[in-house]
């Protein structure tokens, strides 16, 4: 059998010489056991007596000095979440001996105090599982609708970080979760952020988990639409994400051979595609896959928008601003269905049969990748790192071949778009794929 007096005494001998008279009536302890474990006397009941209250009360409480670590997911979801939930989560309870808790659907779990423990058993199984075992939502904490009213919940999520007493919040997500982390961090919260998005456009980090499994499910549909548009002679135009930036149509159409390509950061011109068809067809070439990202922009468009921001940045009242943003949301609500007008206009001016394929949130879904798997564990256990050596308020970015520590400030209300120098719009002209300019 073990000698359980022995393990007592190894956890009270590392306690802190500044106690006073503990370290005496530790070396008490110390000759009892020794006088135990020979036989001469009765073991249990003269420890007990020989420990005073305060090294009772240690001795009871194992985890006295273990981090709590608190941790979400916010925004849209994407593959990968769980592979970074379960690559912190193993590095920092069984390398670190952190504690774990979850917060569930975002930043809403925990202005609300909605909890799980992310213990080994939650952690099992799930670095293929696409989605979050935590749940999501896009609520900002100072901006929530709760009860049909839109309330600051940041008090009550301060009220909630320290009623769990936790050492820090790790929150992964895209954008606006940086923003989101940044105003905690304002009022006085140790936050880390990992960065997830399929759009691949968050500042100062060169990739984003999930993106890579969204950039696989593209190609593969435009892979999948060449035969269709061979058989028909059709034109086929297909919606991908990216509102703001361009990277996935951009990587996906170049992968899937397109014929034409339209980013957010290049405004086009109809009816350069339409020239850029025909021309195709004069040549024999009876199809063409064009390839959108949502955020894409006809040059007329492109300069309305200009505009409104204009007017809403030189807004000098609070009423002129709120009318700017109205204007500028109503401009941008209007414009989802731009890919159903764009294919109209092609076929109009081409006289080619052309269809429509939206991918929306298939993109989303699914098993992640393999390369976002390993990024995304990779990251997780890094974090774990970082929350040992208690670096906050910081994102974790991929930069180069390395994982560098960003504060959140240089990341916060900045999106990295796609260069118009970026050498792969070059590789693109050079295949003839247009970019509609």
């Amino acid at each position: 059998m073990g000698r359980p007096e022995a393990g007592r005494l190894k956890a009270l001998t590392c306690m802190p010489s500044g106690w006073g008279s503990v370290n005496d009536s530790v070396r008490s302890v110390r000759i009892a056991i020794t006088h135990s474990l020979n036989g001469d006397i009765a073991p249990s009941s003269l420890l007990a007596a020989s420990i005073p209250p305060v090294l009772r009360l240690c001795r009871n409480e194992p985890n006295l000095m273990t981090q709590h670590i608190g941790i979400l997911t916010s925004g849209g979801d994407c593959p990968g979440l769980n592979a970074a939930i379960r690559g912190l989560g193993k590095a920092a309870q069984e390398h670190f001996g952190m504690r774990l808790i979850g917060f569930l659907n975002g930043f809403r779990g925990l202005a609300q105090d909605q909890t799980v423990e992310l213990d080994s058993a939650m952690l099992s199984g799930i670095l293929t599982d696409g989605g979050t075992i935590l749940g999501t939502s896009r609520d900002k904490p100072h901006r929530m609708n709760i009860g049909g009213k839109e309330l600051d919940m940041t008090d009550a999520i301060v009220a909630t970080y320290h009623r769990h007493h936790l050492d820090a919040l790790v929150c992964i997500g895209g954008g606006g979760t940086q923003k989101n982390a940044l105003r905690l961090a304002d009022v006085g919260l140790n936050v880390v952020t990992l960065p997830k998005t399929i759009d691949n456009d968050i500042a100062m980090t060169d990739r984003t988990f999930g993106f890579d499994t969204a950039l696989q499910i593209a190609t593969e549909a435009i892979d999948r639409l060449h035969s269709t548009a061979t058989s028909h002679e059709r034109i086929i135009v297909v919606e991908v994400m990216g509102h703001r930036a361009g990277w996935l149509a951009l990587e996906a159409g170049i992968a899937g051979g397109a014929d034409v390509i339209l980013l957010p950061e290049i405004p086009y011109d109809v009816v350069q595609i339409a020239a850029a068809i025909r021309k195709r067809t004069q040549s024999g070439k009876r199809f063409s896959i064009v390839v959108v990202a949502e955020g894409a922009m006809s040059m007329e468009d492109a300069c309305e928008v200009q505009s409104l921001v204009e007017a809403r940045n030189a807004a000098d009242t609070k009423s002129g601003r709120f009318e700017a943003k109205e204007l500028l949301r109503k401009f941008h609500d209007e414009h989802v269905g731009h890919t159903i007008r764009l294919t109209r206009h092609l076929e109009k001016l081409t006289g080619q049969e052309t269809r429509l394929t939206i991918l929306g949130h298939l993109q989303r879904g699914g098993t992640p990748s393999a390369a976002d798997r390993v990024f995304a564990t990779w990251l997780g256990t890094e974090c774990a790192t970082m929350l040992e050596e208690k670096q906050y308020g910081m994102m974790l970015a991929l930069q180069g071949c390395a994982l560098k520590r960003v504060p959140l400030i240089e990341v916060a209300g900045r999106t990295r778009q796609v260069p118009l120098d970026h050498p792969l719009i070059s590789s693109g002209r050079h295949v003839g794929t247009s970019f509609g300019d």
